[in-house]
C-alpha cells in the first residue's frame, strides 16, 4: 500500500488544558481522550480525525521526561485559508511568527507559536 510520509504526529504539551483551548480555537477542531492503560503517566488528547480522509492524525500528549520545543520540527495544518486561522492565534494567546506567504504552486504557509512554546504551521492553497 502506498502511503505519504507522515502517518501520525504528537505535539508535547505543559499545560494540557490550555493547549487543548488553544488549538481547538484557532482551528475549530475537538479532541477525544486517548488512553494507554499499560502507560497512566501519558496524557493523550487525539485531534478528532476521519482516518478515511486524506492528512495525518496526531494528539496533544503531555508526557513526563517530554515537553515543548522551539525550534524542532514543525506541523503544519491543512486548513481551507491559512489567514483565517492565522488571525485566531494571538486572541488565543499564541504568537503569529511568519505571517501568511506565498509558497508558489504549493499555495500558501503561516508559522505561528502556541501557547506551550512549539512552532507550527498553517497550510492553505488560497
Amino acid at each position: 500500500m502506498k502511503q505519504n510520509a507522515v502517518g501520525w504526529f504528537d505535539i508535547y504539551v505543559n499545560d494540557m488544558d490550555r493547549a487543548e483551548t488553544f488549538y481547538g480555537e484557532v482551528l475549530q477542531r475537538e479532541f477525544e481522550m486517548i488512553s494507554d492503560p499499560t502507560d497512566t503517566s501519558v496524557i493523550m488528547k487525539g485531534f478528532v480525525t476521519d482516518m478515511d480522509s486524506y492528512g495525518a492524525g496526531g494528539a496533544l500528549v503531555k508526557r513526563e521526561g517530554a515537553g515543548p520545543v522551539t525550534g524542532g520540527t514543525i506541523v503544519y495544518f491543512g486548513v481551507e485559508d491559512c489567514a483565517v486561522e492565522e488571525s485566531r492565534v494571538e486572541g488565543s494567546g499564541g504568537k503569529v511568527i511568519s505571517p501568511k506567504m506565498s509558497i508558489g504552486e504549493y499555495g500558501f504557509v503561516s508559522v505561528c507559536i502556541d501557547t506551550e512554546g512549539n512552532l507550527f504551521g498553517l497550510s492553505s492553497m488560497q
